[in-house]
């Protein structure tokens, strides 16, 4: 996730193999390169009764892009030359468009014992034989072919640009995907067009030096507002990536179905729930977006449309500071305004799933800071949340700080090993509301006979001594002054700290419930003033 590039996952046979699969399932709904490399015993032992045998032929179903079984390994000319055909074919397979992963199954007679073969590799090898044993004379992988073509045709994007993007109403969307291009590249396409840009944290546009204008990132506070809702009626909606994490943006989607409604997008999967989309490219986001500025001539002027939004975003984002600056409680959509003060100008801030990641898309605010932001939202669950972020900090220079739930930590808790082993530098700040918090938002929450032991889950723990355990740092934040402190020396400092927060499930519910309203009254009052 950090790299954009293949890598490989390596495991024994059995069971082993079936703990890859959230890691499978998530690289195949948010197109990671990922290539699973398992151990496996031969077929002759498999179903007699072999230890840590399973059948592992296709063992992911249909998530890998390509599952292949290798023969059983012996060290000849032909062999190894097809070994390094597959290691070439596997790499480009994980990393063409859309990316995604691969499984390569490995039979072993003793999978977990050095063995050496009669025909194992030879110390001197004749000139005439290098070129089959390694696939190049010089020893390096086979060149690989080029990628799809994923640049739109000119004139199909001038027609759209003429039919549809003329419209006066329109607005762009920028959903999740990792590539920090499309920032400028969407915003001068909204700037040429007259668009709003509605900019979800995960879309890398938000933050960083590009023009931000016309950048919205507030959207989820007003649009959840019926009557607002229903006053911005589009007449074009261009959808650039995966669905956006805020639930009033994409029910404002679904309310205003009349509108032509584009999708640009890598993924083959058609991401479209709602079975309104008019028009889907299956392309590069940032090529679209450069291939249709590039086509139109000057700003078509549509500022009283823009002009809306941008009030609005700015009278919600008054009435959102005034009401947090009020708010003693540590209340955790907070949290993401205070970590945007205090982020050095280079960071990721990873977002756990439930809560965390609807806080991050509401309260975190734009800025010029180069801040990227994570998630696991291929398929959106807690599994791993822990060791991905640790593995982003691993394989970046950035400073990385992770905010998720208590029960998101608890169930990927062993990943802290990461931290000690590989001396990472990290900041962990754990939501600890003693369940799982989101529940208490929806339905399920009236149910109050059987709410709290099969929804709120509450485990009555805290992780001081899981940090001491791992060796790492640990703070207890019940103020936003500890707060302001422990997260301020964790980024100065080396190492890995686990900032924990305290809060209360239902309590959490009222303080959202308190920011929306301030938001609708404070937007009301300035449309009538």
């Amino acid at each position: 996730r950090a790299l954009r590039e293949p890598v490989a996952l390596v495991c024994s046979s059995g069971t082993a193999t079936a703990n890859f699969l959230p890691a499978i399932v998530e690289a195949r709904y948010d197109m990671l390169p990922l290539m699973a490399l398992t151990a496996d015993r031969p077929s002759d032992v498999t179903d007699w009764g072999a230890l840590q045998t399973i059948d592992q032929t296709r063992l992911y179903g249909s998530h890998p892009k390509w599952s292949v079984n290798m023969p059983a390994p012996e060290a000849t000319t032909e062999l190894m030359a097809y070994v390094r055909s597959m290691a070439c074919r596997a790499y480009a397979t994980a990393a063409s468009p859309p990316a995604g992963p691969v499984h390569i199954n490995f039979p072993f007679g003793e999978p977990l014992e050095p063995k050496v073969v009669t025909a194992d590799f030879p110390q001197e090898i004749a000139k005439s034989d290098e070129e089959s044993w390694y696939g190049r004379a010089d020893g390096r992988p086979m060149i690989l072919a080029p990628p799809p073509e994923t640049r739109p045709r000119l004139e199909d994007i001038r027609r759209l640009v003429t039919e549809t993007l003329s419209a006066e109403r329109g607005v762009i969307i920028c959903g999740p995907q990792p590539d920090s291009a499309l920032a400028r590249a969407a915003t001068d396409l909204g700037r040429r067009l007259g668009f709003p840009v509605l900019a979800d944290a995960l879309s890398q546009v938000r933050c960083g030096p590009h023009d931000k204008s016309l950048v919205i990132d507030n959207y989820d506070v007003f649009i959840r507002d019926d009557d607002i809702a229903a006053s911005l009626e589009p007449e074009v909606v261009v959808r650039l990536g995966a669905l956006p994490v805020s639930k009033p943006l994409t029910q404002y989607l679904e309310r205003h179905k009349s509108a032509q409604h584009i999708l640009v997008d890598e993924s083959a999967d058609w991401r479209d729930p709602f079975r309104i989309t008019s028009q889907i490219w299956q392309l590069d986001p940032v090529a679209f977006c450069e291939t249709a500025a590039s086509v139109i001539e000057g700003k078509t002027g549509k500022d009283e449309w823009s002009g809306r939004w941008l009030q609005l975003a700015e009278a919600s984002r008054e009435a959102t500071d005034r009401h947090l600056g009020a708010c003693d409680e540590m209340f955790e959509g907070k949290v993401f305004k205070e970590l945007a003060k205090l982020l050095p100008q280079e960071a990721v801030v990873f977002a756990g799933n439930s809560m965390p990641i609807r806080d991050m898309d509401t309260f975190f605010p734009s800025s010029d800071k180069s801040v990227r932001f994570m998630a696991n939202r291929g398929a959106s669950g807690i599994d791993g949340v822990v060791s991905t972020a640790l593995g982003v900090a691993a394989a970046s220079d950035e400073r990385v700080v992770l905010v998720l739930g208590d029960i998101s930590l608890y169930h990927d808790m062993n990943g802290l090993l990461a931290a000690k082993s590989h001396n990472l530098n990290a900041t962990i700040i754990v939501l600890n509301n003693d369940g799982g918090g989101i529940f208490s938002f929806l339905p399920q929450a009236e149910h109050e006979d059987v709410f709290e032991t099969y929804f709120g889950t509450p485990h009555g723990l805290t992780f001081q001594a899981a940090a001491e355990m791992y060796g790492l740092s640990y703070v207890l934040a019940k103020d936003w002054v500890r707060f302001s402190e422990a997260l301020g020396e964790s980024l100065a400092g080396p190492g890995t700290t686990i900032i924990e927060v305290p809060g209360d499930r239902q309590r959490n519910v009222a303080l959202h419930r308190q920011v929306w309203q301030a938001v609708s009254t404070g937007v009301r009052a300035g449309a009538t003033g």
